[in-house]
């Protein structure tokens, strides 16, 4: 059996009406729907990242990474709804059909978006920018696939989503 198959996005969106930034990645990864959470897996630089960037201790627990991105206005969740996915790799992804974000955007008050990577980054211009016309920050992605971008580097791309 292969494991190539149509899945449907299984985490749902993080955000409360408090939040002003919106950061989406493409798809989850096998871990993370596994941990049904964002960014699961254990090499993913995600959440070293943003404590990092606000100067947090590193959470370890899901509701720890929750109290963490709210407590900074950040709401999260991905470009796709469902998808054809080889595994997590983003370069396998096809069959692609968005997630409607005004379940977010109609809640809260994300006025900035900005996309983990370049595939979230070119879906979200694809499927999503014609409806929300809100323009998003493409940033280099947190994957441990992206090796050439070390922490301190990732560190200096994102802290843009400080800046409101």
């Amino acid at each position: 059996m292969s494991d190539t198959s149509q899945i449907i996005h299984p985490i749902p969106p993080l955000y409360d009406a408090d939040c002003k930034i919106l950061i989406l990645g493409s798809f989850p990864s096998v871990k993370s729907r596994e941990a049904m959470f964002f960014y699961g897996h254990p090499q993913n630089r995600y959440w070293k990242l943003i404590a990092r960037l606000f100067d947090e201790s590193m959470p370890e627990t899901i509701e720890e990474k929750k109290r963490l991105a709210l407590s900074h206005h950040i709401a999260m969740w991905d470009t796709i709804r469902s998808c054809t996915i080889t595994g997590s790799s983003d370069s396998s992804i096809r069959d692609v059909v968005p997630n409607d974000l005004s379940v977010i955007l109609d809640h809260s008050k994300v006025e900035r978006i900005f996309c983990n990577g370049a595939m979230s980054y070119k879906l979200y211009m694809k499927y999503i920018f014609p409806m929300t016309r809100i323009k998003a920050v493409k940033l280099p992605s947190t994957s441990p696939a992206n090796a050439a971008f070390t922490l301190d580097r990732l560190a200096k791309e994102w802290d843009v989503i400080k800046k409101l």
